[in-house]
């Protein structure tokens, strides 16, 4: 498929599948997806509300071998999830609009993104983590002319997979390990140097779930 026939495709796709506007306190943030998707029925531990909510943007960039997906990798001094492979996000404070309003500010805070450079094109579902954060993932067209200027407190690389990989199955693995004194499941992808995991991945899981059916 060529490059701008396979960025139509999924703009088409996310209008057609995606809300612009956030899912509200009923149905599926009542129920979401999540790490414990995985664990199956018997085993599975769900966080216990109140669950803090957060906000990550999932980067599209228009490249001339088709749409890639931007991420970041976690500076490695920071308390949480340190070096780890991420969407640029973070907590929702109270005085963002909407989560793709903390969406779009966590992106320029972290990578230098203004939100003029970003075109919304809706939520994916909400994802909780196993750590009891409610991720509001919003799916956004950033303008290829952008310019990336990453801070070093937050952020010490960035990089693009294409969205290709990203949806080929046989690059999407469920992998387990001992955390917390339980066993748990999760998602993992592998791209050169860099391994995708977790929460990050099962948001990537979704967007096919929800764009390519």
């Amino acid at each position: 498929m060529r490059q701008d026939a396979a960025l139509a495709d999924l703009v088409a796709r996310a209008a057609e599948y995606l809300s612009v506007e956030p899912p509200g306190d009923g149905a599926p943030t009542a129920n979401p997806r999540g790490d414990h998707d995985l664990d199956g029925a018997d085993t599975a531990v769900v966080p216990e509300r109140p669950h803090r909510r957060a906000a990550v943007l999932v980067p599209v960039l228009p490249r001339a071998d088709g749409p890639h997906l931007l991420f970041t990798v976690r500076a490695a001094h920071l308390r949480d999830h340190s070096g780890q492979i991420a969407f640029p996000g973070g907590k929702i404070d109270a005085e963002d609009p909407s989560p793709a309003d903390a969406a779009l500010r966590e992106a320029r805070e972290e990578v230098g993104l203004p939100a003029e450079a970003i075109r919304v094109l809706g939520y994916l579902d909400p994802y909780l983590s196993a750590t009891g954060f409610l991720v509001l993932p919003v799916l956004g067209l950033v303008d290829p002319e952008a310019e990336l200027s990453l801070n070093p407190d937050e952020v010490a690389a960035t990089f693009e997979v294409p969205l290709s990989h990203l949806l080929d199955p046989a690059q999407r693995r469920i992998e387990s390990a001992v955390w917390r004194g339980r066993q748990r499941r999760y998602y993992d992808i592998t791209y050169g140097e860099f391994r995708i995991w977790g929460v990050t991945a099962g948001i990537v899981n979704n967007l096919q779930e929800r764009l390519f059916p």
